[in-house]
């Protein structure tokens, strides 16, 4: 059985959102939580010289967000972002630059019908775990 991650309904409802505001850019940021459960998103800049096919959150927002988790009392429990225009599954980029081993990776397509997953009841996200270069999809229990 895969491992889990939880996360809060509401912040899943959030993550489609984002995903749908920016259509031809890849939306990105962090979440956040405690006790095990994410239950907060954080949306950051999409800094990546090419945002339509991909991300990348600057150092200056990445300090600034991490403060305002710890202020709130919650850890960095993951980073998400989009494929407005693919599969919602890691692309080498995505691996390559997966510099926090501990964190839930989640990607979002604003369109459902692209997801690789036949058995994600969640259908346009997905999460994966993303460790020395592998990646490995994780089950989200929405909460």
């Amino acid at each position: 059985m895969p491992a889990e991650v939880r996360i809060l309904e509401a912040v899943l409802n959030e993550l489609r959102k984002f995903a749908t505001e920016k259509i031809g850019r890849e939306c990105c940021g962090l979440l956040a939580g405690s006790d095990g459960t994410i239950a907060k998103a954080l949306s950051a800049p999409n800094a990546a010289a090419n945002p339509a096919t991909s991300y990348e959150i600057a150092p200056e927002d990445v300090f600034r967000l991490i403060r305002e988790i710890r202020e709130s009392g919650l850890q960095m429990m993951g980073i998400y972002h989009s494929h407005p225009r693919g599969k919602n599954e890691p692309s080498a980029r995505d691996i390559e630059l997966a510099y926090y081993p501990g964190a839930a990776y989640f990607i979002i397509t604003p369109k459902p019908e692209e997801s690789s997953s036949d058995a994600d009841m969640h259908g346009s996200v997905r999460a994966f775990s993303i460790r020395e270069g592998v990646s490995t999809e994780l089950d989200i229990r929405a909460v």
